[in-house]
């Protein structure tokens, strides 16, 4: 009897061990993959149509993530982003090209990872501008011809000072795509109001462009502004402004031009390589999402409408909508790995406009290894 009973007590044992082994085993599972234990991944974005890829990533995949614990965080303006990323208390930052190489040249602890977008501003002129411009009614008709460049000229001749165009920063693409597109229609750009020329570029934060244009206009100026959607939608589905030409028409490249980048600081990618290259896939795979919604169109673009209206409530449905046309296709969210060739055509220009004071080396800036097949680009 004794040894009987001591057999069951070890028959109970063994089962309950059994049944705890499991437990303890999903325990440990879930434990490895909680919050708590992945690595925290902070990035900084801007609201514009250029970082919607972020957007929709946080919202949709943040949680599915098992390497990082990606955090965004909007900033007001690029001269905020650019302070607080280089005082190397975030992990990534997502910035117009020419701002982050020159970011680069001043403070260079960081490398370039991939791309946000590419193509994705306009310029937008006031109706001052548009009485002489006559714009097609047909959006897909508008391309950089001489007339808008001969608007600014004549007003030039009459007035003897320089039109004023809004940028979103003296070191943005978008002061490089309108310097290139002056420069082929004979005009001139300036960066100071010293400099004789048709045009002066002045930065203008973008939420605050349409009041630009709008109080130009309230004083018979003429005026524009050359700016990242959805913000050249605004003023025209708001019946205050007219989208004069895309940039991706301006700046003709593989995919579209390089514009906003990804950055990821030297001691991001040392400790928490893994973490940086998940954050990148799903970035990637967001941008799918948007371009396969944008397809679809109806019902299938209202859920990324939605995330884009509750992280920038800014933006318009109206102008989202027509930023992300497929009929346009003025912004995309492919072939989003680095770009050396693209990069450097937004370079060169930039250093031959007097934008950018010096180039970068390419070559020791890009970090080419969180690319991924799917969204393939030339390196």
């Amino acid at each position: 009897m004794p040894v009987r009973g001591y057999n069951r007590i070890y028959i109970r044992l063994w089962l309950i061990l059994l049944l705890i082994a499991p437990i303890g085993a999903a325990a440990r599972t879930l434990s490895n993959e909680s919050p708590a234990d992945r690595q925290t991944i902070h990035a900084l974005y801007i609201p514009l149509a250029d970082h919607y890829a972020a957007v929709v990533a946080y919202e949709r995949y943040h949680k599915q993530m098992i390497h990082a614990d990606f955090q965004i965080e909007q900033m007001k303006n690029w001269d905020l982003l650019r302070a607080y990323f280089l005082s190397g208390e975030v992990d990534m930052a997502y910035v117009m090209s020419p701002l982050a190489m020159d970011m680069y040249n001043n403070k260079p602890f960081f490398r370039w990872v991939g791309l946000m977008h590419r193509d994705g501003n306009a310029l937008a002129i006031n109706d001052l501008l548009n009485q002489q411009v006559q714009l097609s009614p047909l959006r897909n008709s508008r391309k950089p011809d001489a007339k808008v460049a001969d608007a600014l000229k004549q007003s030039y001749r009459e007035t003897g000072q320089a039109t004023e165009i809004g940028v979103p920063h003296l070191l943005s693409t978008h002061t490089v795509v309108l310097y290139r597109y002056l420069k082929e229609q004979g005009g001139r750009l300036s960066l100071n109001p010293s400099t004789a020329a048709e045009v002066l570029a002045i930065a203008v934060a973008p939420p605050a462009s349409p009041v630009f244009l709008r109080s130009k206009s309230n004083r018979a100026l003429p005026a524009a502004f050359e700016q990242s959607l959805p913000w050249a939608d605004v003023v025209e589905t708001g019946g205050f402004g007219h989208v004069a030409w895309y940039s991706k028409d301006v700046m003709p490249w593989p995919h579209g031009h390089v514009e906003c980048i990804v950055l990821a600081t030297d001691r991001a990618i040392a400790d928490k390589f893994e973490a940086i290259r998940e954050v990148m896939y799903y970035i990637q795979r967001a941008g799918e999402d948007i371009e396969q919604a944008r397809r679809e169109g109806g019902d299938a673009l209202d859920p990324i409408i939605d995330i884009i209206r509750k992280y920038i409530p800014a933006h318009t449905r109206k102008a989202i909508i027509a930023s992300l046309d497929p009929e346009l296709g003025v912004i995309n969210y492919q072939h989003l790995n680095v770009d050396k060739p693209g990069l450097r055509q937004i370079m060169d220009l930039a250093v031959e406009g007097g934008i950018l004071q010096a180039p970068v080396d390419i070559d020791v800036f890009a970090d080419t290894r969180f690319g991924t097949p799917e969204n393939a680009a030339t390196r």
